[in-house]
């Protein structure tokens, strides 16, 4: 059974390779949206075993879409992505305690490295 993947990234390309990517591994379905709002109305509880989310988007941040889908499925594991590297520590320090697991995705990835870091937090 392959295992469910939901994206979240305002950008449509990024959307579209972290997607082709995973999807070429067989072990993956993959579901993307642009808009997290979207993403979020559409959200189901049970249905993903892991959320890729990237944590500086317009209508609503990582963070918030975090904790909205934490109302919704408390077991899911999420990992955060950011290409802004601003963002990406002072963020992955306030976010850790919250988490309780360490997944930040820093843009750009290499391919390979981008599956073996979901693999790997797919299994835990």
């Amino acid at each position: 059974m392959k295992k469910r993947i939901l994206v979240v990234d305002d950008e449509p390309d990024i959307n579209f390779l972290f997607k082709m990517i995973l999807e070429e591994n067989s072990e993956f379905m993959v579901h993307s949206f642009t808009d997290p709002l979207l993403a979020l109305k559409n959200f189901k509880s049970n249905l993903y075993d892991l959320i890729l989310v990237d944590i500086k988007m317009p209508e609503m941040d990582g963070l918030d879409f975090y904790r909205e889908i934490r109302k919704i499925d408390k077991n899911v594991r999420l990992c955060f992505v950011t290409a802004s590297e601003k963002y990406y520590e002072p963020f992955r320090k306030e976010i850790y305690d919250i988490l309780g697991e360490n997944c930040f995705i820093q843009k750009p990835i290499a391919n390979e490295d981008l599956l073996k870091l979901v693999k790997t937090m797919i299994k835990r």
